[in-house]
C-alpha cells in the first residue's frame, strides 16, 4: 500500500470525524511487529507501519494489555501538514504533565516511523525508529516537521494557464512525471501518470479536485484502485484506472489489506508474546527429545545386577583401590569390570545393584514422562495454531505461558536467562538456559555469596542456589541443586555425576573466553544421581 498527501489528508479528516473528543486510556506499542494500538474508551485504533501490513484500522474497544502505557487524555484532533505524508494525533492530557501530547505517524518513503511527543516543543518520548541525518529523530530530542516542498498549489489554486504552461511541454514518460512531481503540490507516483494522460484542461480539473479534497474544501469519494501493485485505497477515482466505490477510506484500507492476505482486524497479540510462545514450544520440543533420548539410551539393568553378582562371587579376586579389574564370569569368559577405587568390593557390588534398581525405576517412569512431554508440546502447538487464526486472546496466551521477567530496558516479554526451581528447604534454584544465558545467570542474576554449581568436565547448565547466609547451605538443598546441574548437563544419563560447587564470587570469566566458559575457584564436589523426577518435583509454579 502506498501513501501520498491527498490520501493522508483525507484519512486525517475521516479519523478526526470519527474520534475527535474520544478519551484515550493507553497506548500499546509493539516494536517487533511495528505497530501501535491506541485504546480509546470508544474504540481501538491500530496503526501498522510494516510495509507489508501498513495501514490504520478502527477496531472495537478492547481492554489495554498489561504492557500498555497509560496515557489518560482526550483527542483534540487528527491533522496532516499541507502536501506531506504525516498524520498527527493531538491529545490534551486529562491527568499528568505536560498537558499536550502528539502521536506522529510518518509514511514518508523509506522513513516510516511513529513518534510520541510531549509538550509544545514536541520532545520525543517514544520513537519506533531512531533516525540521524538532516532531520534526526531521537528520543529526548524535539521532533520537527520536514522542510516543506513549497510546490505550487500547496496553499491555494493554480490557474489553468499556469498548468498548461508546465504540463503542455511534458511527455507522459518518466521525465514528464518527474517534472510534474517537482512542480505541483498534491501530485505523487499514485496520480501523476493518470494526470499526464489527460488533455491539460481535464488534467487541471482533476488535479484541482485533489487539491480541494486535500485542503478539506470538498468531501472525498473513496475508492479502491486496481493497480499493478494490487488494490490501492484513494480519495477519488483516477482516469484510466479500474476502481470500485467504497463506503469510507477506512473500509478501503481494510479491503486492500485483506487482499494481500493480511488479517485487517487481528486479535491484538503482541509479537513479543508470540515470540514467548515460540520459545516455549521449542523448550517443550527439546524436553520431548531429551526424555525420549533418556528412555532410548537406558542401560540394561540385568547386566548391572549381573556385574554386582560377579563382584561378590569373585570377591577374593577384586583388589582394593583399583579402578578396573578383569574377572571370570560364571560361564568362564573374561569380563572387565570398572570400579570406584574409593569403595570396597562389597560397596562396589552394592553400587551396581543400586544402579540396576535406578534403571528399572527409570524404565517404569520415563514412558509416562514421554507421554506428558508430548501432550504439553501438542497443547502448545495447538495454542500457536489458534493464535495464528486469531482464535485466542492475549490474556489467554499469557495465562498459558511460563513466567517471564521484564528486562532492564523496560521491554516486556523478555525471557529470564534461567529456569526457576524451589528446593525442599524453600531455597530458590536457578538453572541456566544455554551457554550465553549461563553467563547472564552467573554474573547478572546472582549474588556474590550464592552457591554456583556445574557438572564436572562436561558441557551443561550453570546452576545458582540462592544462599544469602554465612556457612554452607543445607546438605539436602545443595544435593537437589546438584541434581539439577547433572540433569542440565550431557552427563544426565549417567548413574553418578560429580558436580562442582563454590561461592559465586569465586567464579571468574577468562578474558576472550567463549560464552558459558568460566573458571571456578575453591571448588568442592558432590556426587549425585540425575533423577528426572526431582526436576518435576522442584519445578517452580
Amino acid at each position: 500500500m502506498r501513501w501520498d498527501a491527498p490520501l493522508l489528508a483525507s484519512l486525517a479528516r475521516t479519523l478526526d470525524d470519527r474520534l475527535r473528543g474520544a478519551r484515550l486510556r493507553a497506548v500499546a506499542p509493539d516494536f517487533d511487529a511495528q505497530r501501535m494500538a491506541l485504546h480509546f474508551r470508544e474504540a481501538t485504533l491500530l496503526i501498522r507501519l510494516h510495509p507489508n501490513e501498513a495501514g490504520v484500522f478502527l477496531l472495537d474497544a478492547a481492554e489495554p494489555p498489561p504492557e500498555a502505557r497509560p496515557l489518560a487524555s482526550k483527542l483534540r484532533g487528527v491533522s496532516t501538514p499541507a502536501d506531506d505524508r504525516i498524520l498527527i494525533f493531538s491529545f490534551l492530557r486529562v491527568r499528568g504533565r505536560p498537558a499536550e501530547a502528539d502521536l506522529v505517524v510518518e509514511w514518508i518513503t523509506n522513513r516510516h516511523n511513529l513518534v510520541l511527543t510531549e509538550g509544545p516543543d514536541r520532545i520525543a518520548r517514544m520513537v519506533f525508529h531512531t533516525r540521524d541525518g538532516d532531520r534526526p529523530v531521537r528520543q529526548g530530542q524535539p521532533w520537527r516537521l520536514p522542510e516543506p516542498q513549497l510546490r505550487e498549489g500547496r496553499d491555494g489554486p493554480v490557474s489553468l494557464e499556469r498548468w498548461r504552461e508546465v504540463v503542455g511541454a511534458l511527455e507522459p514518460g518518466r521525465e514528464g512525471r518527474r517534472a510534474l512531481l517537482s512542480t505541483f503540490a498534491w501530485t505523487s507516483p499514485l496520480n501523476a501518470a493518470a494526470l499526464l494522460r489527460l488533455d491539460p484542461e481535464e488534467g487541471w480539473r482533476r488535479w484541482s479536485e485533489l487539491g480541494a479534497i486535500a485542503r478539506g474544501e470538498r468531501d472525498p469519494d473513496p475508492v479502491l484502485l486496481d493497480t499493478d501493485r494490487g488494490l490501492q485505497p484513494y480519495p477519488l477515482a483516477l482516469p484510466g484506472a479500474a476502481h470500485r466505490p467504497m463506503a469510507s477510506l477506512l473500509a478501503a484500507i481494510e479491503e486492500a489489506t485483506r487482499a494481500r492476505g493480511v488479517e485487517a482486524a487481528p486479535t491484538l497479540i503482541p509479537a513479543s508474546l508470540l515470540d514467548r510462545l515460540d520459545r516455549h514450544l521449542e523448550s517443550l520440543r527439546a524436553r520431548c527429545a531429551r526424555v525420549e533420548e533418556q528412555l532410548d539410551t537406558l542401560p540394561d539393568p540385568d547386566r548391572e545386577q549381573a556385574l554386582g553378582d560377579l563382584i561378590l562371587a569373585r570377591y577374593a579376586d577384586v583388589p582394593q583401590g583399583v579402578a578396573r579389574v578383569t574377572l571370570t564370569d560364571f560361564e568362564g569368559a573374561a569380563v572387565e569390570v570398572s570400579l570406584d577405587p574409593t569403595l570396597s568390593p562389597h560397596e562396589n557390588a552394592r553400587a551396581r545393584y543400586d544402579e540396576a534398581a535406578r534403571i528399572r525405576r527409570a524404565a517404569e517412569r520415563l514412558p509416562g514422562l514421554v507421554t506428558e512431554a508430548r501432550t504439553a508440546w501438542e497443547a502448545a502447538a495447538s495454542l500457536r495454531e489458534r493464535a495464528d487464526a486469531g482464535d485466542v486472546t492475549a490474556d489467554e496466551l499469557r495465562s498459558a505461558l511460563p513466567d517471564t521477567a521484564t528486562g532492564g530496558s523496560g521491554d516486556t516479554g523478555a525471557p529470564l536467562p534461567y529456569r526457576r526451581y524451589t528446593s525442599s528447604g524453600g531455597l530458590e534454584i536457578r538453572v541456566g538456559r544455554g551457554s550465553r544465558r549461563n553467563d547472564d545467570l552467573t554474573f547478572r542474576h546472582s549474588a556474590p555469596d550464592d552457591i554456583w554449581l556445574h557438572a564436572r568436565d562436561v558441557a551443561g547448565a550453570h546452576v545458582i542456589l540462592r544462599w544469602p547466609h554465612d556457612g554452607n547451605p543445607p546438605a539436602r538443598d545443595l544435593a537437589e541443586a546438584a541434581v539439577l546441574a547433572a540433569l542440565g548437563s550431557k552427563a544426565r544419563t549417567s548413574g553418578s555425576v560429580p558436580v562442582d560447587w563454590t561461592r559465586r564470587k569465586y567464579v571468574r570469566k577468562p578474558r576472550k573466553a567463549p560464552p558459558g566458559l568460566v573458571t571456578p575457584g575453591r571448588v568442592q564436589t558432590v556426587f549425585v544421581e540425575p533423577d528426572p523426577r526431582l526436576e518435576v518435583k522442584l519445578r517452580a509454579e
